[in-house]
């Protein structure tokens, strides 16, 4: 009976793979003071008058600069691990959405380094924006600074959780996008962005709704035609998934029945 129960439940985890591998996920390890991961906050307000620095060094707030759907992200500029990765996929994304930057969209990266000033985050601005082959503003990408309590401030009002180890900070992978007066539409996870699931998260953040993660179940439910400029039903993924639920379903049956026989043998030998 421990064999029937522990194959069970092996084939349970393995048909939730595909489903768990199509979801945003989210992360936390550590203490609560320590908290490195997402905490979602869903219709949450970002800190928007919480001071920072623009690329020039002058004062400025969240509340001066979004006035559109925006797509956040909470980086710092010397990371030598996931924080480069994230920009530079982002990028590549900003440089296939078939979105107008600065009208339809802006960025902006606020770093959580208190030892990050605007001269770096100016030239982060200008490398970045090198990297987009499009007509693309520099005001439709900023890159702000701050204090450490500030640029803290502004993290825990998303839920994005990092703690510093030595000189770096460990955190995890992810944007915010938020709706022009600064609420969290979404959260999107990840260093590779697809165009089309960007666009969809940016007219959703201007409608002003707020769209749970689980909702990226779809994404593995239904593609993005190009031609169309819509999904459309995938059902060579639900047919996977399918095929190995019926698989898992034929295993158990299957040992169940040699169970069965065992016990009947059993019960022959026995005289019963």
């Amino acid at each position: 009976m421990y064999r029937l129960n522990r194959l069970t439940w092996l084939v349970f985890v393995l048909m939730q793979i595909p489903i768990l591998g199509s979801l945003s996920y989210v992360r936390a390890q550590g203490t609560s003071a320590e908290f490195v991961g997402i905490n979602e906050k869903l219709g949450g307000q970002v800190a928007l008058d919480t001071a920072l620095k623009d690329e020039d060094g002058n004062a400025t707030t969240l509340r001066q600069l979004i006035n559109k759907p925006t797509i956040l992200t909470l980086n710092y500029f010397r990371c030598a691990g996931i924080c480069t990765p994230l920009l530079n996929g982002l990028a590549d994304a900003l440089n296939r959405i078939q979105m107008e930057p600065d009208k339809d969209f802006q960025v902006i990266t606020v770093s959580f380094d208190p030892t990050d000033t605007p001269e770096v985050a100016h030239q982060k601005r200008i490398n970045y924006l090198e990297q987009i082959k499009r007509q693309f503003p520099p005001t439709a990408w900023r890159f702000l600074t701050g204090e450490a309590q500030n640029t803290r401030n502004i993290a825990d009002s998303v839920g994005f959780g990092y703690r510093a180890e030595g000189d770096q900070f460990v955190h995890m992978g992810a944007i915010m996008i938020l709706t022009p007066d600064g609420k969290v539409s979404r959260y999107v996870y990840g260093t590779f962005f697809q165009p089309a699931d960007l666009k969809m998260a940016i007219l959703d953040a201007a409608r002003g709704r707020s769209n749970p993660t689980i909702a990226n179940l779809l994404s593995y439910c239904y593609s993005y035609d190009p031609k169309k400029d819509t999904y459309v039903f995938n059902a060579t993924r639900i047919i996977g998934i399918g095929t190995l639920i019926i698989a898992g379903i034929f295993v158990i049956f299957l040992v169940r029945g040699r169970n069965k026989a065992k016990a009947g043998i059993k019960k022959d030998l026995s005289g019963g």
